[in-house]
């Protein structure tokens, strides 16, 4: 695992550069990833769209930055993602403010098509969920994980999936909805947790 990861570090983004990355590549008409086609770029077009608002409009809580700033030691936020992602989208933003409120958190991208091995050491329910966020500390150790969902959000998905067997087009605009009305919450919610769970282990 140490060595798959180590390899994923050297060829990270910042989510600025991610961001630019995306953005560069709908102008030439792509999306991010290994398999192009109309839907996963018109999917990217409009989560280019979501995180320029999102960048713009989010505001991390007090408490949350309150919490984020009790980390003491250097850890790194290793994200899988990719630009077509509706759920990387809404959450990106606000993981990248809240990484910004400690200079020691340093927030790495990776692309989940060029980095496989690492993708399938992180799957959720046996799926390549994305964003999927890789608590790492000084030494690469992993501390913890998130996503691909805040917890709200992903016992949405899971009832949903209960009661009608599978995601279909109104769930995902409903869930969209949701995220819009939620703005970050649930994720710096997550966050606070995240970071107070690992405290504890370490006391």
């Amino acid at each position: 695992m140490k060595n798959i990861i180590k390899k994923s570090l050297e060829n990270t983004l910042s989510y600025l550069e991610f961001r630019a990355l995306v953005s560069n590549l709908l102008a030439e008409g792509k999306a991010t990833g290994h398999n192009q086609s109309e839907d996963l770029t018109n999917y990217s077009m409009l989560n280019d769209k979501r995180m320029k608002r999102l960048d713009k409009t989010i505001k991390i809580s007090d408490e949350t930055i309150t919490e984020i700033k009790k980390i003491e030691d250097p850890q790194t936020w290793l994200v899988i993602t990719e630009g077509w992602c509706g759920d990387a989208a809404q959450n990106l933003p606000v993981i990248a403010k809240i990484a910004e409120a400690n200079e020691l958190i340093k927030l790495k991208l990776v692309l989940r098509d060029d980095n496989e091995a690492l993708m399938d050491l992180f799957l959720t329910n046996g799926g390549k969920s994305i964003p999927k966020l890789i608590i790492l500390d000084k030494d690469n150790n992993v501390i913890n994980t998130w996503g691909p969902r805040p917890t709200i959000a992903t016992q949405m998905v899971a009832d949903y999936k209960a009661k009608h067997g599978a995601l279909d087009a109104e769930f995902k605009q409903d869930l969209q909805v949701w995220y819009n009305k939620n703005k970050g919450q649930s994720v710096q919610d997550d966050f606070v947790k995240l970071t107070k769970s690992v405290q504890a282990k370490e006391v």
